[in-house]
């Protein structure tokens, strides 16, 4: 490698784009595995159509992969400096993402007169018509790619699949990615196919050759690395970190892991990634609606099983009954929501942050129960952790709120030893009340009811929908028996308080103004924090995981400021959440509803227009 050509980057963007079917996921999943296991901090954007498959070589088929990689990675970025375009659509979509002074790669042999046409240019040239500045690279990747399987035994089709490795390929050789990890990756893909691993072996150490064969006009780049803490790191996303906090829950509660499941976009990688470990002992069902999978859980949830039900805003609002029947019978259940662009079945691959009103109050009745959001891709398996933990120590169904940004979205990630998390107390009947147990006796402490496992011949019981007389048990219409019933079941969820962390804050702790947010914004908010400081503009930020109950110090710390700006992906539901909780405090909003994740960009200049900068 030429070294008087290699610029070193605290970070860089990439995002890969080409049609639905070029495999860009696949590509950019690997050189976001690549680079985790190198050191790098990472964070990544999938974004892909929700056409299942729009015609090849259109405008709305075009589908993008965007990582960034380096040290002290929070956001995908909000531009890219290098943008692979597997032909003319991609480029036309996605050319709005390259920072002044990055570089394009193109496959020029997807450039013909056709798929120009498809892609709605109106000239020969792409280039001069959309007014790029940035470096543009042609690399014949169609015909390197064919060069490089021609004695393979491969059919046409079969070689084409192949375009995104040799892409992969270049891609690593322009940011000094070794092999050996990407090549792994692909071994253990194609474990079944062992011909399929060779061809695409052959064709990323072609891409790879390719790179060196163009470095005199090509710059090469080295990244920085972070100080990491010792141990074995991955790449992983949040939908596979969700199911794994799950099963370390299950570990450490000593209970059976239950999931009852309904497929749904984005939410369905969990219930795949559950049904695969059976060899730890999970059971998940794939249910014929989302009706029964909340009720299938429901049902395991009482035979003594760490119960789950996953799904997006649609399956939500479906659930809404089941779950109230789990609050009332008061028993630990676990629910899911990826939230996806709504309403209704709105953009199913898109993200925002739209069902936190359905997810705190989309009951009938008075039907309180905790809600909880992870922060990032791999605080997903923190958060799925907790809202068992929670579930089975406070006896009450946990709605987690992770969205398609950080389900889809991955980051690096250090596998945790066993006794970094807690054991999970579970409220078993103690042996010396079982004597005098009824199903609504309860801890003094945290209000929580005794959960007796049925099959236990001296704990028999019955729970259900129909209001329960809290002394004995049985059906009571009785109203003074029901307002105490609805005030405990309240009383609960808001000692649950008590066994959360408190809000922290970051940045300046002296700032006017504090920027906060919620669940997935966590990355782009810190980061626009930390960019308004260094501009002068001074804030304070801090970011919510637990939703309901609100950390005990929320109160304190927001009227510790004369400004609070709340920025969430939706018309205001947390700011008006907050606002009706502390009408005292003066509360700004920073909203975006466009299918897609802030860009940090964004936040700044609306933070600086609040403050009149």
């Amino acid at each position: 490698m030429d070294n008087t050509r290699v610029k070193t980057l605290d970070k860089v963007v990439v995002r890969f784009s080409g049609d639905s079917g070029d495999g860009m996921q696949l590509a950019g999943n690997i050189f976001t595995n690549v680079s985790a296991g190198l050191g790098n901090t990472v964070s990544t954007f999938p974004d892909y159509p929700a056409e299942i498959r729009a015609p090849q070589g259109s405008l709305s088929g075009v589908s993008g992969f965007q990582v960034s990689v380096g040290s002290g990675v929070h956001t995908p970025g909000d531009s890219c400096d290098v943008l692979i375009a597997m032909n003319p659509a991609a480029l036309k979509q996605n050319v709005k993402f390259v920072r002044a002074g990055g570089v394009i790669i193109i496959d020029i042999d997807s450039f013909k007169e056709e798929n120009l046409k498809k892609a709605l240019f109106t000239t020969d040239d792409p280039i001069k018509e959309l007014n790029i500045t940035a470096q543009v690279v042609e690399v014949p990747i169609t015909s390197m790619t064919k060069a490089a399987l021609a004695d393979s035994g491969m059919d046409n089709k079969a070689i084409l699949k192949c375009r995104n490795i040799f892409a992969l390929g270049l891609v690593c050789w322009l940011f000094d990615r070794p092999l050996d990890g990407a090549l792994r990756m692909l071994k253990n893909k194609f474990a079944k196919k062992p011909a399929v691993y060779e061809a695409n072996a052959k064709v990323i150490n072609a891409g790879y050759d390719y790179g060196h064969n163009i470095h005199a006009s090509v710059s090469t780049y080295r990244i920085e690395t972070d100080e990491a803490k010792p141990g074995v790191y991955t790449d992983l996303n949040g939908n596979t970190a969700t199911a794994w906090g799950l099963i370390m829950a299950s570990e450490k509660s000593g209970r059976p892991l239950f999931l009852g499941s309904y497929p749904i976009t984005p939410a369905t990688d969990i219930l795949h990634e559950l049904a695969k470990r059976k060899d730890l002992g999970v059971k998940a069902c794939q249910m014929e609606d989302e009706i029964a999978g909340v009720c299938s859980a429901i049902g395991a949830a009482f035979a003594g099983n760490l119960a789950v039900t996953s799904t997006s805003g649609p399956g939500l609002a479906l659930k809404g009954e089941a779950i109230g029947l789990a609050v009332i019978a008061e028993l630990p259940l676990v629910v899911i929501d990826v939230q996806r662009g709504g309403p209704s079945t709105g953009l199913p691959t898109k993200t925002e942050q739209t069902d936190l009103l359905q997810a705190l109050y989309g009951r009938n009745g008075e039907s309180p129960l905790c809600v909880v959001a992870p922060a990032s891709p791999t605080d997903c398996f923190t958060m799925a952790f907790e809202a068992a933990r929670i579930a089975i120590e406070h006896m009450t169904p946990v709605i987690l709120l992770s969205d398609a940004f950080i389900g889809n979205g991955s980051s690096a990630w250090r596998i945790p030893e066993a006794d970094e998390y807690p054991e999970i107390k579970t409220r078993y009947v103690p042996e010396e009340l079982r004597e005098q147990w009824t199903p609504y006796l309860r801890d003094a402490e945290s209000l929580a009811r005794y959960w007796a496992i049925p099959g236990q011949s001296d704990l028999p019981h019955r729970i259900g929908g129909l209001e329960k007389d809290s002394k004995t048990g049985a059906i009571s219409t009785d109203p003074i028996n029901h307002e105490k019933m609805v005030m405990v079941r309240r009383e609960k969820i808001e000692r649950i308080a008590d066994n959360i962390p408190q809000l922290e804050v970051m940045g300046n702790p002296d700032a006017d103004t504090l920027l906060l947010g919620w669940g997935g914004t966590y990355g782009h908010l810190l980061t626009a924090a930390q960019e308004l400081n260094a501009q002068g503009c001074s804030v304070a930020f801090t970011h919510f995981r637990y939703i309901n109950p609100l950390p005990k110090n929320t109160a304190e710390l927001l009227r510790r400021y004369k400004r609070v700006i709340v920025a969430e992906l939706n018309c205001g539901q947390f700011a008006d959440f907050l606002q009706a909780r502390f009408p005292d405090v003066e509360i700004h909003r920073v909203n975006k509803i466009q299918g897609q994740p802030f860009l940090v960009s964004e936040v700044v200049e609306a933070v600086k227009k609040i403050n009149n900068l």
